[in-house]
């Protein structure tokens, strides 16, 4: 069993698995990120081998309910593997899970030095060779400096946890509470409580990600992109297409520590300029929405890709009446994700697709 935001590396091994003759159960997550540990208990079977759950979203900060998922995994009698590389730096992961795993280079110790802890009285075996060493657990010799080095900087990083975390918060949280008023058709995405204090993502409509990524790196920030508009994949981002959120101009900040309030502001500052100059490259609307008297138009974007799509609907919506229907054809992956999520975003409603020869007719009704 997994959750559908698990790392990739959690997915892709799930997908060997069943590849090899396995099944793997996936849990869906809610808009925020999470998953509900009455689900997740819910989908346990009696064959269910392992369950696995991270304690924090690496994209959008979401922490899990890993303490009352490991309760439900314990009365089944499954063991939990939780993901605890975001999380750790910060503090402990609560609960009765029985494996948990970490990599060093998340809290700045040596890269390539991975932690993986085994509760006494979960059974484990290793796949693959193993010697005498460790138990049979691992093969060869350890790097026996790499892995002090790796506690030694976990310690150091803890002692100070949780000051900083205080103060990381504060500024992640004017980050997540300014953005929204200074930049139009934006949403901040994951949950607004329960999170990791250094992360903070949103989404800004009608702007291509890689563009976006290109102009605040040039104003000296060095940001991540969960948006299929970039040059690394053209899909979108598992973990927002899971939460049903919007993928393009997807913008993850990730603040050290010792990130100061002053490069933070500048940030904002900065950030409205970027924005504005992508959506005007790109054409997007800039106009409110006026009374249309089109009862259904159809907007032909076959060939184009995100966020193009979305402009294109965007653009259409103002010509039909309230009531009417706007239907995007779109050969573009990405429009199955961005179109619902616009519609939530809009307050419009997705009445949903219709396949055709070539691409999907996405059909949206004007509410407001």
């Amino acid at each position: 069993m997994v959750s559908a935001v698990e790392h990739s590396a959690v997915l892709h091994a799930a997908a060997a698995h069943e590849r090899g003759g396995g099944t793997v159960t996936e849990v869906g997550v809610d808009r925020a990120g999470a998953v509900s540990a009455e689900a997740y208990g819910a989908a346990l079977r009696p064959d269910t081998a392992l369950a696995c759950l991270q304690s924090a979203n690496h994209e959008v900060g979401t922490e899990q309910p890993v303490a009352e998922v490991a309760d439900g995994c314990r009365a089944a009698g499954v063991p939990l593997l939780v993901d605890a590389a975001q999380s750790l730096p910060w503090g402990r992961v609560d609960g009765d899970w029985s494996l948990l795993a970490a990599s060093a280079h998340k809290w700045g110790g040596p890269a390539g030095v991975g932690l993986l802890v085994v509760r006494k009285g979960a059974r484990f075996a290793p796949r693959g060779p193993v010697d005498e060493r460790e138990s049979g657990r691992a093969p060869g010799f350890e790097n026996i400096p790499a892995i002090v080095a790796a506690a030694a900087s976990l310690r150091a990083v803890r002692a100070e946890a949780a000051a900083e975390a205080g103060r990381l918060r504060e500024l992640t949280e004017r980050i997540r509470a300014r953005v929204p008023g200074l930049v139009p058709d934006v949403e901040v995405v994951g949950d607004p409580v329960r999170r990791l204090p250094h992360l903070v993502t949103f989404s800004c409509l009608y702007v291509d990600g890689e563009t976006l990524l290109h102009e605040l790196d040039r104003a000296g920030f060095s940001v991540s992109s969960g948006s299929s508009c970039t040059s690394s994949t053209l899909t979108p981002s598992h973990v927002l297409k899971a939460m049903g959120v919007v993928s393009e101009g997807n913008v993850r900040v990730s603040l050290p520590f010792g990130a100061d309030a002053a490069e933070v502001e500048r940030f904002l500052d900065v950030l409205p300029g970027a924005v504005a100059g992508v959506r005007e490259k790109l054409g997007a609307p800039v106009a409110p929405a006026a009374a249309g008297t089109l009862d259904e138009l159809t907007v032909d974007a076959l060939g184009e890709r995100c966020p193009l799509p979305v402009i294109e609907l965007a653009k259409a919506l103002p010509r039909v009446r309230v009531g009417g229907t706007v239907t995007v054809l779109s050969d573009d992956e990405v429009a199955a994700v961005d179109i619902p999520a616009w519609c939530w975003t809009r307050k419009q409603e997705y009445v949903g697709p219709r396949e055709r020869e070539r691409g999907v007719a996405y059909v949206v009704r004007r509410l407001v």
